[in-house]
Formats: structure tokens, sequence, C-alpha cells
């Protein structure tokens, strides 16, 4: 397991990929080209945030049916991470707008009204994950899990043998778990992957029981307040909704990342990566429908998460059309670019999943 007192480091630039790449993308995003995809991001957050407001606006006209019920919440669910995938997630890039303000605002109000602390996220989102995607120690998302094996340098456990058939279960249970244990046990933390020295003052420790307070209100305690369906008709509606986006959201995350095409690199001896910056985002990353205007509505740009990777200062309305030059100059460069459909992507998710808990079956090419 890479060490997180060792300084970890990118290899030297060996390649002109990204000055070549970046100079054939200023030539496909030309003024017209930016000011379009600006729209089209901010009408996707207008869409999103009118559907779920309206959504939940409906919840207080369902009438005794508890079916419609679930399926009311599970819209406000899921319309909730559509607009956290189009809206909340471009503002901590400060890509929805010039405003870094207006940025944080909306980042802020989106993500925690999905349940989920926005601050606590920032944080492993851009100082993590975003640095070093996929390098063990150093990349949040892959050591946060005490349920799955997710890299090589993790200890196996007898368990983990059958870690790709549980695993659809665990992901259910995904946002639940995410919004009343990790968030908390983060206070806990001094250390996580490359992110040292947490400390939370008291003020954000009552706002962050403020804001699960308020989640809870607004999602339970006022629809039983306001509508004829009993305590136990409200929990289960919240809790079918909590496990189906989960699954969304999990697998949106994962394939993105952690699948047999991508890689995993360690460090030689001298604590240096054996790609350069722009390199290894590339070779970290999977497509799934990348250049699909349907799929960008949808996932936001997760779908093209090579271009974000590359691109994270880019609207992510603009990486259907960067996409075919990544691919293009990837290829001119003799450089790995990993692309798929979604059955295809969760799949060799599960497959990954398999290899590790059963070392033996581990491709070179995730070593």
């Amino acid at each position: 397991m890479t060490s997180v007192s060792q300084k970890i480091k990118f290899k030297k630039k060996s390649t002109n990929f990204y000055s070549d790449l970046s100079g054939l993308t200023n030539t496909i995003l030309t003024p017209e080209v930016i000011k379009r995809a600006d729209t089209i991001g901010k009408l996707k957050f207008a869409i999103y945030s009118g559907l779920f407001l309206t959504a939940y606006f409906l919840l207080f006209f369902i009438k005794g049916n508890g079916m419609i019920l679930c399926v009311n919440y599970t819209a406000i669910g899921f319309i909730g991470i559509l607009l956290a995938f189009n809206g909340g997630h471009d503002s901590v890039h400060n890509t929805f707008s010039k405003n870094k303000k207006l940025d944080a605002l909306i980042f802020y109000l989106v993500f925690n009204l999905q349940g989920v602390n926005a601050r606590l996220w920032r944080k492993r989102h851009i100082a993590s994950h975003h640095i070093f995607p996929n390098v063990d120690g150093c990349d949040a998302d892959i050591d946060d899990n005490p349920f799955l094996r997710l890299s090589k340098a993790h200890k196996l456990k007898r368990v983990h043998k059958y870690q790709h058939l549980y695993a659809p279960v665990i992901y259910c249970l995904y946002t639940l778990h995410w919004i009343f244990i990790k968030d908390f046990a983060y206070l806990n933390k001094k250390q996580l992957a490359n992110l040292k020295n947490f400390n939370f003052s008291k003020l954000f420790v009552l706002e962050l029981v403020f804001l699960k307070v308020g989640y809870i209100t607004y999602m339970v305690i006022i629809p039983l307040a306001f509508t004829n369906f009993a305590i136990s008709d409200i929990l289960l509606a919240f809790l079918v909704m909590h496990f189906t986006i989960s699954i969304f959201l999990v697998l949106t995350l994962v394939i993105s990342h952690l699948c047999q095409e991508t890689v995993f690199p360690t460090v030689d001896s001298n604590g240096i990566l054996p790609y350069d910056y722009y390199e290894h985002q590339l070779a970290v990353s999977l497509d799934f429908h990348p250049t699909s205007t349907f799929a960008n509505w949808i996932f936001g740009g997760f779908n093209s998460h090579s271009a974000h990777h590359l691109f994270p200062k880019l609207p992510p309305t603009l990486y259907t059309k960067i996409t075919p030059a990544i691919k293009a100059m990837a290829l001119a460069h003799n450089l790995p670019y990993n692309e798929t459909g979604i059955p295809q992507a969760i799949y060799s998710h599960l497959r990954y999943l398999k290899a590790l808990g059963n070392p033996e079956q581990l491709k070179p090419s995730n070593l």
C-alpha cells in the first residue's frame, strides 16, 4: 500500500499528448460552441430544479395509495441525483457560472438537499480523487470502503471472494450509509487517503447536525404532517427511494474508474507514478456513451469521464464535443483510451470485484 507519508509525484511529461490535445480542443470550442453549451447547462439545471420542486409538491396530493407514494418519493430522489449530476457537480468545479459565489451556493444547496454534506464531499472530491484517481493511499474513493476490496493493496479477507455477489446489495444502501453514517464518521477521522489533519470546528458539527435534521424534516416529518399517510408508509417510501437511487448513483460512479479496462498505477521506489498527470487521468478513466447528447443530459458528463478529468474546468455540456478529439489524440500518441457501453461497464466492474477477491484472476494491466 502506498504510504501516505511518502511524497507521490507524477512522471515528468514524456509526450505532447496534452499540449496537442489542448490545441485541437481550442479549435473545436469556438465562442459560439461555448455559449451554446453554457445555455444548455443552465437549461438543464432549470429543468431539473423545476422537476424536483414539482415532484416534491405533488407528494401532498397523493391520497392513500402507498404504491404511488413510493413512486413519487423515488421520483424526488432520482431527480435530485440528476440535479446533482447536472448542476451541483458543475458548481463544485466552478463551471456552472462565472460567479464563484453563485456556484458555491448552488453546490451547497443541491448536495445538502440530497442529505449529504456538501463541504465534506467537496474536500474528498477535489483535494483527493481528482488529483490521484485510482492511486491506492491517495484516492479517498478507493480507500474509504470498509465493505469491499477496491485495491489490490488492501487486505484480502475471506469474504472478499464473494464481493462481486454481495456488492449490489451493499450498493442499495449507499446513500443511507453516506447520509447517516459516513458523514458523521468523518468527524472522528484525522486522516483519509492523502487528506491529512482533519479538524472540524464545533460550528461545523452543529451545521452538519442541523442539515441532517433539515433533511429528515422536509423528507419525512413534513410529508407525515401534511398527508394522510402513516409513518410506516412514509418510511417505506423513503427507503424504497434510497434503495433505488443508491444503485443508480453507485453504478454511475464506479464504472467510470473501477473496471477491468482501467489501470491502478503504483509508484516506484522513488514515489514516482508511471504516467504524467494527463496520461494518468486518461488511463484510469472509463467512458460510456461519451458523445451521446441524451447520456450527457442524464449523467451530466460522468459518462465522458476522460474529458472530465482532463478538462475539469470546462462545462460538462462541452464533453460530447471534445471526446472525439481525446480519442483521436490518445490513438496518435499510443495512449490508452477506455470506452464501452453501460451494461458492459457494469459487467466489467463486477468482474473486477471478483478478481480482487480472487487475486489470481487479476489482469496484469490492473496491477
